[in-house]
């Protein structure tokens, strides 16, 4: 399987090599036929079909955390389920929302051209991480005071511990986004340079050693190995971005693009059906495996084929606002998508609505009405809270405060993910998110993420 990842992108490179030594591949910015429109007030270093795809991708995830939420009311009270787990149906639909990779490869687009010029402006490696820490940091902290308040409330006014155990760790569960693009953001300095030095020896390095995690997992049976992956798997999807970034996919025919999405899709067809991994692709998320590499493999090759197209239908002026509005409050959606739900169901909950079996046909014809419900509590959360991803910046310090405060922000999110979202926790949390960024000393600046 790692050979098989690795080919693609070594079938052409010594055409690529030649293509850079002409110049032709100097592309660390959004291509001009592609990104016909600068986002406003983002400067000409963005691709808007990334934007589109981001936005999209988001747009999936809510949906999909959405979707999962199987509230049963019984004599015994509320109970909170996965409603998709454990369901066969939704193993193929599985590859097609698992959207993640494609989040990390259109992460490492925007990571690998922001530090690029910030380098070109003088910036070092610790200033760029530092600018995504805060970028991260700030709109975390705030959602992860709010919550530990909002616990407080509940469960002063009643509400079962064993409930709020139910919905904290529900809400804590996305949170390992968080905490792993933390990490992979701060490591774009590195990784450029070794990707600039040997793109292809960077590449089969990282995906080799998941491969490997995926190998001792699998051979000791000890799922837990598989956790190692959090840093590899998605710094070797990162690193695809890096290649995007570079113009590689450009060079390539869509004929190559067709036979490299065709194979990762063989492979993941081969892994899957023979039994060493699980064929649901959000089973292969927790944790992660290479199964995720090579969907992202497929995922990448398809946009590429399709992005002059997707370039079209991002400059409509509709779309193109919704596009710059989820853009603009991106990390506030994916932090408080999850709160939003359970305020909704909450306040349904109040009011006495009645709660459908779920997978019942009654549960199917109300997700209409869920979802709507869901967008209306979260679009005003999103706009209100939205101002804490911007204007976060600041001034250079020594590279053991930028590294230190990553990892105090990681061990924040590790908090919640290892025990859900409690009084103590979120709390405990928010204080390592406040640690972090008075290290920083903030002040005003921009930082895209």
């Amino acid at each position: 399987m790692c050979c098989g990842v690795l080919n693609f992108y070594a079938s052409a490179g010594s055409e690529f090599v030649r293509a850079r030594s002409r110049g032709e591949a100097a592309l660390t910015i959004s291509r001009a036929d592609i990104a016909p429109a600068p986002v406003a007030g983002s400067g000409p270093f963005r691709d808007r079909v990334l934007d589109l795809v981001r936005a999209g991708c988001l747009v999936v995830v809510v949906v999909l955390h959405a979707m999962m939420a199987g509230i049963e009311v019984g004599d015994d009270g509320v109970r909170i389920t996965n409603a998709l787990e454990n369901q066969g149906w939704f193993t193929p639909v599985s590859w097609g929302v698992q959207v993640m990779p494609l989040f990390f490869v259109v992460g490492g687009f925007a990571g690998v051209t922001q530090w690029r010029r910030m380098r070109d402006s003088g910036a070092t490696p610790a200033d760029f991480a530092r600018a995504r820490l805060v970028r991260l940091a700030r709109p975390a902290l705030v959602a992860f005071a709010a919550i530990a308040v909002a616990l407080a409330v509940a469960g002063v006014a009643g509400v079962p511990a064993e409930l709020l155990a139910q919905v904290g760790f529900r809400m804590g569960q996305p949170m390992w986004f968080l905490g792993v693009y933390l990490g992979t953001s701060a490591l774009v300095p590195l990784l450029c340079r070794q990707h600039e030095r040997a793109p292809r020896v960077t590449l089969a390095l990282l995906v080799a050693v998941a491969f490997g995690v995926d190998l001792v997992a699998i051979a000791t049976a000890v799922p837990v190995v598989g956790f190692v992956n959090l840093a590899f798997v998605w710094l070797a999807v990162q690193q695809i971005g890096f290649w995007y970034a570079d113009g590689w996919f450009r060079f390539r025919s869509n004929g190559q693009l067709l036979a490299g999405a065709v194979g990762a899709f063989a492979l993941l067809l081969a892994s899957t059906t023979s039994g060493l991994y699980p064929a649901d692709m959000l089973a292969n998320l927790n944790p992660p495996t290479t199964n995720l590499v090579l969907l992202g493999v497929v995922q990448v090759c398809v946009l590429a084929r399709f992005a002059d197209r997707l370039a079209v239908l991002v400059d409509r002026p509709g779309l193109r606002s919704a596009v710059d509005a989820i853009g603009k409050h991106s990390l506030t959606v994916y932090l408080w998508h999850m709160p939003a739900v359970v305020l909704f169901a909450a306040a349904l909950l109040v009011l006495g609505f009645p709660w459908p079996e779920p997978l019942s046909a009654a549960w199917w014809l109300t997700r209409g009405a869920w979802l709507a419900g869901i967008a209306l509590v979260l679009v005003p959360l999103a706009t209100r809270l939205g101002r804490f991803e911007h204007g976060a910046g600041i001034p250079r310090r020594t590279r053991g405060f930028a590294a230190a405060g990553v990892v105090v922000a990681i061990a924040a999110v590790l908090t919640v993910l290892v025990v859900g979202f409690t009084v103590g926790s979120a709390a405990i949390a928010a204080l390592l998110l406040l640690i972090s960024l008075r290290m920083q000393r903030i002040r005003q600046a921009t930082v895209d993420i």
